[in-house]
């Protein structure tokens, strides 16, 4: 009798492991350097809130995993009628939202439409060319555009065109954004403010085997150190942003793989427009010939980091390897500050306290300003509070970065350049050209590959001739994982694609 006992209680435990096996094994904690603020995808535009989104949420389309084409998602054919105006998808059969929930054409056309209207949608802008969205049944949904518009499939695939439960959503809002639902590889299990975002696999994701984790962790560790130190001990399994400085370090540990994923990620100092004398393009142009931007990369990126040209990324399409960089030049510097009847400029650079790269950025920086007269003041912040003051505008020079999100230029190029966009401000550096303003918008809907290109080319000059902001370097993106971690990948868009990601 107790045979059978245990025979029937091996047999369960034996099926209760297989089905953990099907919803995936093992939590995977990885340590980074900021903390999420918004889980509403139309609110939010910085990195750490946008690569935890990408985990709980699904599009119609997405980008393919080395982020080269656009592939189905959600949706899992579409056609485009002949002049380009009408957009048919079809979704996949059986869809259901992390909660169980059936995930039907409502659901997309209210998250579309939300993302296009809603109060305080930072992408809202480019998907004012749909007039129309229909949902004939419960698979089908139809978008009629005001024009052609080349990139559509393209932001699409923006993490923003998360496809979201209207019923969570117009229920219980508070609810929602503290845990949301969505239709990705995981779900929110818990929010820990300041501290940590606890994931764990959604049974009910629409591809088969996937993800092969039960969950993830993603652990707030602003200070490089802190972070480092936690990896090299193992209480973490993976990290992101691995300091230049300890690449080599850190790779030379059996025990630990770097990875240096190809990135369209750019680093820059944000210039504020909105403060004067900064409001001035021959006084950004000084600023530009009075920093040494090879020494910089030299010092900063130990030889990982390329000069940056444009905001376009190398290598990103329509990039323009030909558009100036700008060198250093004192003499022609202070001549530009003469002009505009500039003197004894003192500037506010808010950096990120704990960010070893950024902190020796801004010290750099007021060293070499410092020659032209130039007094920087650094000012640290928490990283949380840093991003606040830039969205405020109450700041004179920032570090930042930034990496696309979809494969097509329009995105960044209306989010960086446009200011006549009022939720976003070119990137919060109120920098605003009514030229360049026409010209974004021209160049969305150009159907003509080679002038559509030519417009993005001239897009990069007027930008960098305007000086707005200070391009510092292009450089891969730095992430570690300790070896029984396979598959900690990091696509070009910076999309982590944690459901392929497994733990040994």
């Amino acid at each position: 009798m107790n045979f059978w006992k245990a025979l029937v209680g091996f047999v369960l435990a034996s099926a209760i492991a297989c089905g953990s096996a099907l919803a995936g094994e093992g939590v995977l904690k990885i340590g980074r350097d900021q903390d999420s603020v918004f889980m509403d995808p139309i609110m939010v535009s910085q990195n750490a809130d946008v690569w935890v989104l990408n985990n709980i949420n699904a599009q119609l389309v997405r980008n393919t995993r080395e982020a080269t084409g656009i592939e189905p998602d959600l949706a899992e054919s579409w056609t485009i009628s002949a002049d380009g105006t009408t957009y048919t998808f079809t979704l996949r059969d059986g869809l259901k939202f992390s909660d169980g929930s059936a995930l039907k054409a409502s659901d997309v056309k209210f998250s579309i439409e939300r993302l296009r209207d809603g109060e305080g949608s930072v992408f809202g802008s480019m998907f004012t060319v749909i007039s129309d969205i229909a949902v004939p049944d419960d698979r089908t949904v139809t978008f009629t555009l005001k024009e052609p518009t080349t990139p559509f499939l393209s932001i699409l695939a923006l993490f923003a065109a998360a496809i979201l439960p209207e019923s969570a959503v117009t229920g219980d809002y508070e609810g929602f954004s503290e845990k949301p639902i969505g239709a990705g590889a995981f779900r929110v299990a818990e929010w820990r403010r300041g501290d940590r975002i606890v994931l764990e696999a959604n049974e009910n994701y629409w591809e088969t085997g996937l993800p092969k984790l039960a969950g993830v962790e993603w652990i707030y560790l602003p200070n490089d150190n802190t972070r480092i130190l936690q990896f090299q001990a193992a209480e973490i399994d993976a990290m992101i942003f691995v300091p230049f400085n300890r690449i080599a370090e850190l790779d030379a540990d059996p025990n630990i793989n770097v990875n240096l994923d190809p990135s369209s990620r750019m680093d820059h100092i944000l210039i504020n427009h909105s403060h004067k004398p900064l409001d001035d393009a021959r006084v950004r142009q000084a600023l530009a010939k009075g920093i040494d931007v090879g020494s910089i990369i030299k010092a900063v990126t130990f030889g990982y980091g390329t000069p940056a040209n444009s905001y376009i990324p190398a290598g990103g399409m329509y990039y323009n390897p030909e558009t100036p960089l700008y060198s250093k030049n004192l003499e022609e510097a202070a001549a530009l500050l003469k002009d505009a009847g500039v003197e004894d400029l003192s500037l506010d650079f808010v950096v990120q306290a704990g960010d070893a790269n950024y902190e020796q950025i801004a010290v750099l920086v007021q060293d070499q300003l410092g020659k032209l007269g130039v007094n920087v003041n650094i000012v640290k912040q928490e990283v949380g509070q840093t991003w606040d003051t830039i969205v405020e505008g109450t700041y004179d020079l920032s570090t930042n970065y930034w990496t696309n999100d979809v494969i097509d230029p329009d995105q960044k190029t209306g989010f960086v350049l446009n200011g006549s966009d009022a939720d976003v401000l070119s990137y919060y550096t109120r920098y605003n050209n009514p030229k360049v303003n026409d010209l974004v918008a021209a160049a969305r809907i150009e159907t003509d590959e080679n002038v559509r290109k030519g417009m993005y080319h001239d897009l990069q000059r007027m930008a960098q001739e305007d000086v707005n902001w200070l391009g510092l370097y292009y450089s891969p993106f730095r992430n570690a994982s300790r070896s029984n971690v396979k598959d900690f990948f990091q696509n070009p868009m910076g999309r982590f694609m944690l459901e392929t990601t497994s733990i040994q």
